[in-house]
């Protein structure tokens, strides 16, 4: 059955004028959509889809196959009011040692490096109540993130609530970082706003496609964020491995919070995301065919990957796997693919151009 579906698909061309007005429409939609590229260019990110979601249903239905997971649902710590900052992530602040965080939580599920030159250490259980710390060489933290309800405020700001909310409570947030080394102007298009207080930059990122929501938050000690001698810091493998890894706990995370299935990590997909990452950096150019023409399909029939669906997600230019993933939900193409709820595995490949700016490539299948 799938390789008369895949056979359909490939074999298009030769078919489709004579046969058009004898599929429906909702199959003769799926197999357009299947079969053509689709680009949606919003902040330098791009989408890919290939093979039917419909495609996956009907093998779905024939073989009695579900791609969900069942996992059992934690309890979220009772959250207390911060004490000594603006905001808390699991009660955690920064300043707070890592004693006292692995006291609560217990060892970290992972450990890479970030954008920062220090490690995020991620915490979580089957990624709920799923939180990032940054700890400095004194093992105090210096780091916080989350996209899940851990987050507590002095203002009473919390996830759900909207961004007009925040900008009334906090007022105007910051145009400019100024840093020892270098400057930046904050061009966020209503994605994120960034405020210093408290010694820290707060970033607070906005879901657009759920009423400008607070969707997560990021807490940077600012001698953390000025000890960054450069905007994009240097690529190395340790940190596209970090990048990569972060990327993929993002998004468990967020399809935790959406009661999707978590996705498995993919090491045969990750090398092909990788070596596109790689070409793109290498060759400067941002697009889902490469300068063979290989498609994101092509690509992953070459390497072998077997699959009923894919999609495949590009990021370029963001500062680190958080910015990135949080740009790419708020692409409508994007979120799609994170969101799938048919995709069961996942591989991401990062790599850097002369000027340290990183490529992401997702690459989701089922």
């Amino acid at each position: 059955m799938l390789f008369i579906i895949l056979l359909a698909v490939w074999t298009k061309p030769l078919w489709e004028d004579s046969v058009r007005d004898l599929v429906p429409d909702a199959v003769n939609d799926t197999l357009s959509s299947a079969s053509d590229f689709v680009t949606d260019a919003i902040d330098n990110d791009f989408y890919f889809r290939q093979i039917a979601d419909q495609a996956s249903s009907v093998i779905d239905s024939i073989t009695g196959s579900d791609t969900s997971t069942e996992y059992e649902q934690v309890e979220t710590p009772e959250l207390t009011n911060p004490e000594e900052q603006s905001f808390s992530v699991g009660n955690v602040e920064i300043g707070d040692t890592r004693e006292q965080v692995e006291n609560t939580y217990g060892e970290p599920e992972r450990r890479s490096q970030n954008e920062y030159g220090v490690e995020w250490s991620t915490y979580h259980e089957n990624y709920q109540n799923f939180m990032m710390v940054a700890y400095d060489e004194q093992e105090v933290v210096r780091g916080l993130f989350t996209n899940q309800d851990l987050l507590s405020s002095q203002d009473d700001i919390a996830l759900g609530d909207t961004k007009s909310f925040v900008n009334e409570t906090l007022g105007e947030p910051e145009e400019m970082i100024q840093n020892g080394w270098f400057n930046y102007n904050i061009e966020s298009e209503g994605e994120y706003d960034i405020y210093h207080m408290d010694g820290t930059y707060a970033t607070i990122f906005y879901d657009l496609h759920e009423s400008e929501e607070v969707t997560a938050i990021q807490l940077i000690d600012e001698d953390l964020e000025s000890a960054k001698s450069t905007l994009y810091t240097p690529g190395s493998e340790e940190l596209k491995e970090g990048l990569e890894y972060q990327l993929f706990d993002l998004t468990n995370a967020t399809r935790v919070n959406h009661n999707l299935s978590i996705l498995e990590w993919d090491e045969d997909v990750r090398e092909t995301a990788r070596k596109h990452s790689t070409d793109m950096a290498a060759n400067q150019f941002f697009s889902h065919t490469n300068l063979d023409g290989q498609s994101p399909f092509d690509r992953m029939q070459e390497d072998d990957i077997s699959f009923l669906s894919a999609g495949e997600n590009l990021a370029y230019g963001q500062f680190s796997s958080v910015f990135a993933h949080q740009g790419l939900m708020n692409s409508e193409g994007h979120r799609e693919n994170i969101l799938q709820d048919t995709f069961s595995h996942l591989g991401i490949g990062v790599d850097f151009n002369e000027s340290d700016q990183p490529f992401f490539t997702e690459n989701f299948y089922q």
